[in-house]
Parts: structure tokens; C-alpha cells; sequence
């Protein structure tokens, strides 16, 4: 017993990991947390205080996280779109702890989705009109509505249903905007292959506005062709008649509509999550993209500025040394392998 004891190996101690910072506690100017977290210090304390009842765990624990590093790490990832384990390492935690911070402030934020974006009342709706009239000249608009594609990985159920006409992984995500870019719904549960038209007839006010529409001084919402032109839907004409003002019609409607499209691209560069690929499974990325919806509503509400170009600069990838032959074809066969294989 003696001799098995002598040479008994030695004990392997764990590495012991410490926690990260708290970004809040550095010397960090708005313009700096913005461009890390997507928000000022001040909104970043209003997000804290919002899901404050959700995230402050029960325990009196020196390692517990914060809430503000629990909102400030799921920002950080819906905002850059890393992986994990680059946004742990950045922030200094590891995987497994962000990806359950991910989880809690997200599902937080989904329990918030209807008193951030809602329908419009009455009230709301006579301002989104003279809004609306004011940018092109259309009245009566009280929304418009278009579909975008967010990228995801593919999932290993039901892969083919994800793939869009694009010939990519996405969830089709249907939103409906006011003149603010605010939105006003917003649907995503559908997979890549669904057609918008077919999104918008199965969601939820889709079928509120074929079944409860009362006329035209509900107002209407404008999309583009890829829906049915319906009493409450207004596409443009395919092939305007002249003389009948359905091509300044159509000029009017295009200048409108483009706010959804405005809205969308400010969206996703606010939050690079939304404009690069979400690795999750289906379900959790449905979850993540209402929850950049409300954070866009709460931008808005908050005041605060649109994400500068020169601030996403560092998100694209670098570019490998090429030393293949020196043309065209060449250079496109190497962007080809290189970023879209």
C-alpha cells in the first residue's frame, strides 16, 4: 500500500478562469461603446433596468455576472456577429457562458416583443399617415411591408425547406414599418423557401386585415409585386397605361416603399448578426431576430444614431496573399474559393 501511494501521480489542479470586465466601468465614450455594443451608455442602462427582473441571479456570488455584462455581451454578439467563443474572448468569458447569457436576454427581450412593437391605433395611425404623405406625396399609408432573408446555418432537420431562391440558408423575416423606419410587425418563422405572399396570407395580421378590414379609411399598406394587390395592400402597376396616372403612381409608391427597404438596411448594420449568418439552430435564430427587432424600436425611441459606415470596417474578413496568375478570371476563381465556396 505504502509503494502504490509513493507513486501515485500527481493531482491535475484546473485552470482556475476569472471573470471578464464590465465595459461600464471603463473610461468608454458613447461613440466607443456604440460602436462595440450599438447603444450609449445611457440606453445600455435602460436595457439593464428593463430586464433587470429576468437576469439578476439569486446568489450573492463574487463570479456572478451583472446584468449590465449580461446585456452587454448578448449586444456584443447581435451586434458583431462573432462566433461565441471571439465574443467570449473579447469580453473575457468563456463559450459556454455566453451562449447561456445569449439565451436569457434574448428570451427577455421576445417576452417584451408587444409592448415594443405593436399595431398601430387610431391616433398612431393619423401621424403615420401625414408622415407618409409628407416623404412622397402618398396618402392614406399607414405601413409598408416587404420580406428580407437572414442567413443561417443549415439546419439537419428539414434542410432543403431553409434553402431560398438565392440558393442559400435563411429565414424569411416579414416586417411592416411606419414612416419612422419604426416597425410595426414583424414575422419571423418562416423558412427561406416560403414565398412572401404565402408569409403575409399565414401570418397573424395578414389575417387580421382579411378578415377585420373595414375600407380604405383604415388606411393601407404599400408592397412591392412579389404580393397580391388587395383592398389593404397596394402593389405597383406591372404595366402602367399612360395617361391614367398609374405611372406617377407607381413613381409615388416606389419613393414610399423604400423605407422598408431603408429600414432593413439600417437594421442589419446596426446589427451585423442579421446581415452575416446566424449559427443556431432554426428556432433559437427566429428568437434572435425579433430580438434585434425590438432592440431596432428601442434605437429609435432612444434617439440613438445610426451605425456609421467607417465603424463595420473591421467586421470584413482579410484577405488572403494570392499568387495566382494576374487577371481577371484568375483573381474571381480565388474570390470564388476563397469567401463563397
Amino acid at each position: 500500500m505504502a509503494v502504490k501511494f509513493l507513486f501515485q501521480p500527481p493531482v491535475v489542479r484546473r485552470e482556475r478562469h476569472f471573470r471578464g470586465f464590465d465595459p461600464l466601468e471603463r473610461e468608454f465614450s458613447d461613440e466607443e461603446l456604440r460602436q462595440r455594443y450599438r447603444f450609449g451608455r445611457e440606453t445600455i442602462g435602460y436595457l439593464s433596468d428593463l430586464m433587470r427582473g429576468d437576469l439578476e441571479r439569486g446568489t450573492n456570488k463574487e463570479t456572478a455576472l451583472s446584468v449590465e455584462q449580461q446585456v452587454m455581451i448578448a449586444l456584443r454578439f447581435y451586434g458583431s456577429g462573432s462566433h461565441l467563443q471571439v465574443v467570449g474572448d473579447t469580453m473575457g468569458f468563456d463559450k459556454s457562458t455566453v451562449s447561456r447569457v445569449i439565451d436569457r436576454v434574448t428570451d427577455s427581450l421576445v417576452a417584451m416583443k408587444d409592448d415594443f412593437i405593436s399595431w398601430p391605433d387610431n391616433q398612431r395611425k393619423n401621424v403615420i399617415r401625414a408622415g407618409f404623405y409628407e416623404k412622397a406625396g402618398f396618402p392614406n399609408v399607414v405601413g409598408c411591408i416587404d420580406g428580407t432573408h437572414i442567413r443561417i446555418t443549415g439546419p439537419s432537420i428539414d434542410e432543403p425547406a431553409f434553402v431560398n431562391r438565392k440558393g442559400f440558408h435563411s429565414i424569411n423575416v416579414q416586417a411592416i414599418c411606419d414612416h419612422e423606419g419604426r416597425f410595426t410587425n414583424i414575422s419571423a418563422r418562416w423558412p427561406g423557401s416560403a414565398h412572401d405572399s404565402h408569409v403575409f396570407r399565414t401570418s397573424a395580421i395578414g389575417q387580421h386585415l382579411e378578415n377585420g378590414y373595414q375600407g380604405i379609411g383604415q388606411g393601407v399598406l404599400l408592397g412591392d409585386s412579389g404580393y397580391p394587390c388587395r383592398q389593404f395592400l397596394l402593389t405597383p402597376y406591372r404595366q402602367p397605361a399612360a395617361g391614367r396616372g398609374q405611372a406617377r403612381f407607381n413613381r409615388r409608391h416606389c419613393s414610399t416603399r423604400s423605407t422598408i427597404e431603408r429600414t432593413f438596411g439600417i437594421w442589419k448594420k446596426r446589427f451585423h448578426i442579421l446581415g452575416s449568418e446566424i449559427r443556431m439552430k432554426p428556432d433559437k435564430a427566429c428568437r434572435i431576430i425579433i430580438a434585434c427587432g425590438i432592440l431596432h424600436n428601442i434605437a429609435i425611441m432612444r434617439n440613438e444614431p445610426e451605425v456609421a459606415e467607417e465603424q463595420l470596417i473591421d467586421n470584413q474578413p482579410q484577405m488572403p496573399p494570392y499568387n495566382g496568375p494576374q487577371d481577371g478570371k484568375g483573381i474571381r476563381d480565388h474570390f470564388a474559393t476563397t469567401f463563397f465556396a
